[in-house]
């Protein structure tokens, strides 16, 4: 951390180093009152500046936050002091790039809607390596079925993690519905593999991930809803 009062020409720079837990947080805003600073800048680093950021809040300084590309230097051995001094002299010229950070309500709406994004693109994973399962299988379901996770296709594959060794591929393309495109027939021969245990256990692994993912995807979007309850008419 360096502090400095801005004059034209000139800016003489006071250096103190500080941790990031709660205890050193309050000697920093501690410090930074006695100091009489008004605004603070720091740079975008992972999410290294959020606890910091948090912390200055309760001070109500004006913080700025600068993406990090804008207060790049040159090649060479890295000083936290140097970026520091660079970041103040950059903030003081309008030579940086800084970014908007919302309010804490609409931080935690983030939280919320990103872990789901999360959640739904491992789903999307799950779901090819089950598709990829039932390919070495010889098994070609996801030709006849559009949606493999769907209300047929989730009891097909429910029923094939049950079963051991050989399997009546008849009896498996009852389990779908009756308006499936597919007919009988396309279904049975679809599902006339090489069905090995290998495949069973596998596919009873993906399918639980997909049950559980399922479970907090719901959960999260429930969560959402009553977070953004305020702002439902906007």
């Amino acid at each position: 951390m360096v502090v400095s009062e801005v004059k034209p020409g000139e800016c003489e720079f006071h250096k103190r180093r500080f941790g990031t837990t709660r205890s050193q947080l309050r000697e920093l805003n501690q410090w930074l009152t006695e100091v009489g600073v008004q605004e603070v800048v720091m740079e975008s680093t992972a999410r290294y500046w959020r606890p910091v950021w948090v912390a200055l809040e309760e001070t109500g300084i004006k913080r700025h936050l600068a993406h990090a590309h804008s207060n790049g230097a040159r090649r060479g051995r890295k000083s936290d002091f140097r970026d520091a001094e660079r970041l103040v002299h950059r903030l003081v010229a309008g030579e940086l790039v800084l970014s908007y950070v919302p309010e804490d309500e609409q931080q935690g709406w983030r939280w919320l809607t990103r872990t789901r994004y999360q959640l739904v693109c491992e789903r999307g994973r799950v779901q090819s390596q089950i598709e990829g399962l039932l390919e070495d299988a010889q098994i070609k379901l996801s030709r006849v079925i559009t949606d493999l996770l769907g209300a047929s296709g989730r009891r097909i594959l429910e029923a094939l993690a049950q079963e051991q060794g050989s399997h009546d591929a008849a009896k498996l393309a009852q389990l779908g519905h009756a308006k499936l495109r597919a007919s009988r027939e396309e279904l049975t021969d679809a599902l006339d593999g090489r069905w090995l245990d290998r495949h069973r256990f596998l596919l009873g692994l993906h399918l639980d991930r997909i049950r559980q993912l399922d479970s907090q995807i719901e959960q999260i979007q429930q969560q959402t809803a009553a977070a953004m309850q305020a702002c439902q008419e906007a």
